[in-house]
């Protein structure tokens, strides 16, 4: 019964096929825009999580300078708190932090030969590779004894290999960094661009005392990034370093830090409930087009109804039952809008890989939401071809038959 029914079903709908693929065009859009949304969202998410994950797990970012002074709050790095001894009390104190370096950047102009680049130049300590967990594919990282002599050492990026050597391997070749030669120890493994579109292969590291003692003349640092022994205990971490930089920087109970902590883990749950929230109001302002859709199926089953009336009479003179004529119906109702659907699918699968190639934007398909659009366009042919369905089943066989 069952798979005669969809045979009339499929039937009905061949014969006006303009009619019908007029009436799916209202899903068909909706759900591939529903789709191409959620994938956009997603997509967005992962990359903005992946993006944080390459600055490193579990890290806690110090910065200073955000003490109040004559009422107006300063903001981060507006004075100078923080020093490499606090970075240094922070690994040896604090349970909760693994591994603590001190930051120093600056935006320089590299030259290799007749070639020169502008680049970030950033002062670090051998730890900061374990914060970062950035590897090295040649060479080495900087190591205790670099920092001890502030030698004249530098880690590159593969952005400033590619833009300074080419092809040409770069170890032990001298670069100068506003006329101060450096020797090239060390080349960095790609990190790729952050959620913000910044490179982070366009770099260059050398000792943070060479940046204090020799390109800045300063004894202070810029930041600290701290990374804590697991996910568990970042904010563990968090509470213990601003326990510490009070008790070292002596602030009384009565002032405020003058130093900031930034967990990254909060700044990626926010990025990501962002990407989220947009997804759901993409998706949701996109769904708009199902519930228009649905009312052109229920309009068009409605046509049918009437345009079929004389066929519904004959079929309840051979013994049709009214529940018979109403199945007939809504099947034809959900057939419709399953196949608007699955054609939906199609279209918002393909506008997301259109995206991703053309556009570079970052999408991610879930099945799950497939399903779900396509059990929902389903669910809207059972919803707006139910009232059709029941006023075919609410025919008087004998009006039917004399209907012309």
């Amino acid at each position: 019964m069952w798979f005669m029914t969809f045979r009339i079903a499929l039937r009905a709908l061949g014969r006006n096929k303009l009619r019908s693929f007029l009436t799916m065009l209202g899903i068909i859009i909706g759900v591939g825009a529903v789709i191409a949304m959620v994938a956009i969202g997603e997509g967005a998410k992962a990359t903005i999580r992946s993006q944080i994950a390459s600055l490193g797990t579990n890290v806690l970012i110090v910065l200073p300078g955000t003490a109040t002074q004559g009422g107006v709050r300063t903001g981060s790095g507006g004075v100078n708190t923080l020093v490499d001894s606090d970075a240094k009390a922070m690994t040896q104190e604090i349970r909760a932090a693994a591994f603590a370096s001190p930051v120093i950047r600056r935006p320089d102009q590299i030259v290799a030969g007749n070639l020169n680049w502008s680049t970030l130049t950033q002062g670090v300590a051998p730890e900061f590779q374990q914060i970062r967990e950035w590897q090295v594919t040649k060479g080495r990282f900087l190591h205790e004894g670099d920092m001890e002599s502030a030698a004249k050492v530098a880690v590159i990026g593969q952005t400033v290999v590619n833009q300074l050597f080419g092809n040409d391997d770069p170890l032990d070749a001298i670069i100068r960094i506003r006329n101060i030669p450096f020797r090239v120890v060390g080349v960095l493994a790609p990190k790729g661009q952050t959620s913000q579109g910044t490179d982070q292969d366009d770099t260059i590291l050398m000792p943070y005392t060479t940046m204090q003692k020799r390109l800045m003349r300063i004894t202070y640092v810029q930041s600290i990034v701290v990374s804590a022994v697991s996910a568990e205990r970042v904010q563990e971490a968090q509470e213990q370093i601003t326990a510490l930089l009070r008790q070292r920087h002596r602030i009384g109970p009565d002032r405020e830090d003058d130093f900031m902590i930034r967990n990254l883990s909060d700044i990626a749950e926010a990025a990501s409930t962002s990407a989220r929230v947009m997804a759901v109001l993409l998706g949701s302002v996109a769904s708009i087009s199902l519930l228009v859709g649905g009312i052109g199926i229920m309009n068009i089953m409605l046509v049918s109804v009437t345009e079929r009336t004389r066929e519904i009479g004959i079929r309840m003179a051979v013994g049709a039952r009214s529940r018979d004529i109403m199945l007939q119906f809504l099947v034809e109702a959900v057939v419709m809008a399953a196949t608007g659907g699955s054609i939906g699918i199609l279209l918002g699968i393909g506008s997301s890989e259109v995206l991703k190639f053309w556009a570079q934007w970052p999408t991610l398909v879930s099945p799950i939401v497939v399903a779900i659009a396509f059990l929902f366009s389903a669910a809207v042919g059972v919803f707006f071809g139910f009232y059709p369905a029941k006023k075919a089943a609410q025919l008087d066989p004998i009006e039917a038959l004399r209907y012309e």
